[in-house]
């Protein structure tokens, strides 16, 4: 039997809250032994949802909260306003030591605003980072920051590097993950002179880390590296291309394939191959964005995510605690501190 392991959801966060969020959690309890529920939102309408999963109801808790995080209140408003939504009391499960992480799929900037106040970051990290995967041809790629950390120094990559790796190795299974750093070519003079300091530093050891150097864009899908690094701006550009380009493929394809009598035979004739490539690139599949860095785990669900979706989201944060994904960070940061001989930052609070 698996050591218990409780994650807190946000079950009124989302576009399908709160039935997808219950449903989601009994598929990870069912996949997860071990694994048990602080579920915050209406008792009204969560109650009735918990009396059709009885064993999911024997390993949650039912905390009330009728008030929800609207997806267009801005953070700044959420921080203020939002104490007894749902979003911020799962948060304050975590920081209260009742969950090991939290799990929403509400307002993406409220969720991080809320998590980095209430949470904090981890000794040695100064800033987190949103991570998520990516299928590639080779199986599964990290990629961070996607979008909290628009300008970023070269300290600030070496730890994302580390934060991605950690992840990749405990999370994704990957023994030694090989790490890259996003740049306009891979050539050792290209780049800014982040990007390059990022490089020397990660070049110089002191951290597990097989570095592979810089990597370009089209090393994404081709799986070239299993961490991909860059900051927040660039990252979700390449998240917002890569995205908008799979909706183009499926698009164009499923108009090739309605053509004409001739195409749609062929259709049935592919069939068995197509399906397959549907499932190996769904995206509810690796649906998660990963708050990585905060003093507690934090996964941020896409707002349309249905049971599935929900459910891969859960498994990332019931994962990243069972294999004590924070403790492996700090332990990775303080031998870089120490090499560097740099003073390893605490988070205050």
């Amino acid at each position: 039997m698996s050591q218990p392991i409780t994650i807190a959801l946000d079950a009124m966060g989302g576009d399908r809250a709160p039935d997808a969020v219950i449903a989601g959690a009994d598929a990870v309890r069912r996949c997860h032994p071990g694994a048990c529920f602080v579920i915050v939102g209406d008792r009204e309408r969560i109650a009735p949802l918990l009396a059709r999963f009885p064993d999911l109801a024997a390993v949650s808790e039912l905390r009330h909260s009728d008030t929800v995080v609207s997806p267009e209140q801005r953070p700044s408003m959420a921080l203020r306003r939002g104490r007894g939504t749902s979003m911020r009391l799962a948060i304050d499960a975590v920081a209260a030591g009742d969950a090991a992480g939290v799990v929403s799929a509400g307002n993406t900037g409220a969720l991080m605003a809320m998590a980095k106040t209430v949470l904090k970051t981890l000794p040695g990290v100064h800033r987190p980072a949103i991570a998520s995967i990516f299928p590639t041809r080779r199986g599964r790629t990290v990629m961070l920051d996607l979008g909290a950390n628009v300008e970023c120094t070269a300290d600030n990559l070496v730890q994302f590097a580390v934060l991605g790796e950690v992840f990749a190795r405990g999370v994704l299974g990957i023994a030694r993950p090989r790490v890259g750093l996003l740049n306009v070519g891979i050539e050792t003079t290209k780049g800014s002179d982040v990007v390059r300091n990022a490089a020397r530093l990660l070049q110089s050891g002191g951290l597990p880390i097989e570095f592979h150097g810089f990597v370009e864009g089209d090393d994404i899908p081709r799986g070239t590296v299993d961490v991909v690094v860059t900051d927040g701006f660039t990252g979700n550009i390449a998240l917002k291309t890569a995205e908008g380009t799979a909706r183009l493929f499926a698009d164009l394809l499923r108009e090739a394939l309605s053509r004409s009598l001739l195409a749609r035979l062929g259709y049935l004739l592919a069939r068995p191959a197509l399906l397959g490539l549907r499932d190996r690139l769904d995206p509810r599949r690796y649906n998660g964005g990963l708050f990585l860095g905060l003093n507690g785990i934090a996964v941020k669900s896409h707002g349309s995510a249905d049971e599935l979706g929900f459910a891969t989201a859960i498994a990332f944060a019931v994962e990243m605690a069972r294999y004590g994904f924070n403790d492996n960070v700090v332990a990775d940061l303080a031998r870089w501190h120490a090499q560097q001989k740099t003073p390893t930052k605490v988070a205050a609070g």
